[in-house]
């Protein structure tokens, strides 16, 4: 009974999530359109609602074409398997149902973020196309050098909350918001998001001007739109990890979806409003800004954790 509960409850939470996703892009388009004074989606429908549905219907109703020297079978999986992490991540969302809300649920986000490079590589290599390939090569070395950082400020919450379990954060969070007492590590948080999800100003995989789309440039209809399931899945989970980091995480309060939106908005903010960064000088932000400050803020949370400790030990 426990295990059909459990399908029941990932199945809704997977149908929740890609509708999500389909206004997601829809308010991405508009914001888009306002940003740069013109209408967005505007007629199908009432002011264009059902048009993420229309999209999804002709482009999965399209011919699946695909490059004949190609390697068919990872050229065909890899869309598949890049939107099954993305959905998987959302399992260790903190429900208080205890559904799945396993205690290591930190650990399980880290894994399938490092496993979603692998789908980008596999879908850049298989196409066995010059510019996809080098999408893909650029996707993974700036995946890669992020996920340091991402890691080792997510670890300095680990030392700061004394688990992997992303519901202590609730209980952490009940008077005060971590963001107002840790702002500089939430923006370089969003900035490693921005990072990990390819979005704008780090959307070197998908440079148009030099690459031709990047990765996906020879995946059309089913393929290409899994793509895009899989990429705006993870920048709403990405949205949802950084409420639950650092606003508070009580989920069955309406306030925290509103925050959530208002993250996803940012995302999209940050795509009408910032150019794209140099390759070289992406890279220096990661190693040369990001490393250094995350690893100064782990020293600084193991020192506080002692010092506790030790104070602790003391009055004993």
């Amino acid at each position: 009974m426990e295990s059909i509960l459990s399908f029941v409850g990932g199945l809704i939470l997977i149908i929740c999530v890609l509708v999500s996703v389909a206004f997601l892009t829809l308010l991405e388009r508009k914001v888009l359109g306002y940003i740069q004074i013109r209408k967005g989606p505007s007629k199908v429908g009432f002011v264009g609602i059902p048009q993420p549905f229309c999209d999804a219907i002709k482009l999965f109703t399209k011919e699946q074409t695909y490059p004949s020297v190609s390697n068919y079978i990872s050229y065909y999986f890899s869309p598949v398997f890049s939107l099954f992490l993305s959905l998987l991540g959302w399992m260790c969302m903190p429900m208080f149902v205890k559904l799945f809300s396993f205690n290591m649920g930190g650990l399980f986000f880290l894994c399938c973020t490092s496993l979603g490079v692998y789908t980008v590589m596999m879908a850049g290599w298989s196409s066995n196309s010059n510019y996809a390939l080098l999408g893909g090569l650029r996707a993974v070395a700036q995946t890669i050098s992020y996920e340091v950082s991402m890691a080792l400020v997510f670890l300095s919450f680990v030392f700061l909350i004394s688990g992997f379990n992303l519901l202590d954060f609730y209980y952490f969070q009940v008077y005060i918001w971590f963001l107002f007492t840790l702002f500089p590590m939430s923006l370089v948080w969003f900035c490693i998001c921005l990072a990990e999800t390819n979005r704008t100003p780090f959307d070197f995989a998908e440079g148009e001007s030099e690459l031709v789309s990047g990765f996906n440039v020879e995946y059309s209809s089913g393929g290409f739109a899994l793509i895009f399931l899989a990429e705006y899945t993870s920048i709403l989970f990405m949205s949802m990890l950084f409420v639950v980091i650092f606003m508070g995480c009580d989920l069955f309060s309406i306030f925290f979806y509103v925050k959530l939106t208002f993250v996803s908005f940012m995302f999209i903010w940050a795509r009408g409003t910032l150019p794209r960064f140099r390759y070289d000088k992406l890279m220096y932000l990661a190693w040369k800004c990001f490393l250094p400050f995350s690893l100064n803020y782990l020293l600084f949370f193991i020192g506080f954790k002692l010092l506790i400790v030790f104070l602790l030990l003391w009055n004993c």
